[in-house]
């Protein structure tokens, strides 16, 4: 039996909804609409990381947003599966570069 390539839909075949989307990347939101967390995470070796959760949208625009962040908080860091990763504890200045950008954003966690 030939296996079937994968859909992107988590194995959808039919439904009766019509409220889902069969598209494979979902469309951008617009910054106010979008509900972004701010977290603060500790990986391996004790290094902290500043972690963006929430993004909807194209892995591209998502790509632009965690440049523009990486860019002018000076760091290094990786955006995939509507995350972005920030190395260092920079949720303040984070907060502060959404808020600007038209983003609701707001801390989560302790």
């Amino acid at each position: 039996m030939k296996k079937r390539p994968p859909s992107g839909l988590g194995g959808l075949v039919y439904s009766t909804n019509k409220n889902i989307s069969t598209e494979r990347e979902p469309s951008t939101l617009p910054p106010p609409q979008q509900d972004l967390r701010i977290h603060l995470d500790r990986l391996k070796g004790n290094k902290e990381v500043t972690r963006i959760v929430g993004f909807i949208g194209k892995d591209a625009d998502l790509s632009d947003l965690g440049k523009l962040l990486k860019s002018k908080c000076g760091v290094g860091g990786n955006t995939k599966d509507g995350v972005v990763l920030l190395q260092g504890d920079h949720r303040d200045k984070v907060l502060k570069l959404l808020a600007d950008a038209g983003y609701k954003a707001k801390k989560a966690g302790g």
